[in-house]
């Protein structure tokens, strides 16, 4: 049995999800989708888990597709099939209840950045570098790129990024809004776990109804309003809020259950 393309550990409340390819760059393959689904699958179902940060193997973060593999893609539906699982690995993070931390250990292109902008927060090593390669090889992006990058840096940022596959260093992706921090490596691991073990210790069903209320970018005003006054009506009833409230007024750190 050969190695496993994509591995969870799970942590004091947090799902670590490392892409384990890194003789390819952590390239996308079907073993690698399929292996991430399953790990993002398990890690959003275990009530023991708070937070998830997916990160790579070795140098790389994820360098995209596979270009062999996809090589290897003949007919059309297979050639469909596959793009359409990538295309889901970008969704499935994004309507996880929980937030997902990409933290970006290297280079990140073509669909390894899309997925690293599906992640609710980044914080990538200051030797990192990215690019929207896809037309370099012909092809255009995918894994929700045309959806999550112009909404992240601007439509006219996006299609020069996308139009001429520049190669952008971790800075200058921080200057655009394309992620969060910029750190050493010897830094990265313990400041992106301990923003994870702030994120597990906060009040889960808060933290999962903003996110999707703010991952709804197409709402106008009246609707965050009247989404605002169901979920905030929810959390007012929950033992969290209560918590939360007793916990200010006892001056002490509240301890949240998810309830």
């Amino acid at each position: 049995m050969g190695e496993q393309s994509v591995l969870l550990v799970r942590k004091e409340r947090i799902a670590w999800i490392t892409l384990n390819r890194p003789q390819s760059l952590n390239s996308m393959n079907d073993a690698l989708v399929d292996e991430l689904h399953k790990a993002l699958d398990e890690a959003a179902c275990d009530n023991e888990i708070n937070v998830v940060i997916v990160t790579g193997n070795g140098k790389a973060f994820c360098a995209g597709g596979d270009l062999p593999y996809l090589e290897t893609l003949k007919s059309v539906s297979e050639k469909k099939n596959f793009i359409e699982k990538v295309g889901l690995l970008a969704k499935k993070i994004t309507i996880m209840q929980k937030p997902v931390i990409a933290m970006v250990n290297g280079v990140a292109a073509g669909a390894g950045v899309n997925l690293m902008l599906a992640c609710d927060l980044i914080y990538a090593v200051d030797s990192a570098r990215f690019a929207q390669s896809f037309v370099k090889v012909g092809l255009v992006p995918d894994c929700g790129g045309m959806y999550f990058l112009p909404k992240t840096v601007g439509l006219h940022k996006a299609k020069e990024l996308m139009f001429t596959a520049d190669l952008i260093d971790a800075k200058e992706a921080e200057r655009l809004g394309m992620i969060n921090h910029v750190l050493p490596y010897e830094e990265l691991a313990q400041v992106t776990e301990r923003m994870a073990i702030r994120l597990a210790e906060a009040a889960p069903l808060a933290i999962a109804l903003t996110k999707a209320t703010l991952n709804k970018t197409d709402m106008e005003l009246d609707d965050v309003l009247a989404t605002e006054a169901t979920t905030q009506t929810l959390c007012l009833g929950t033992d969290d809020c209560a918590e939360g409230i007793g916990a200010f007024k006892e001056k002490r750190v509240p301890k949240f259950l998810g309830k």
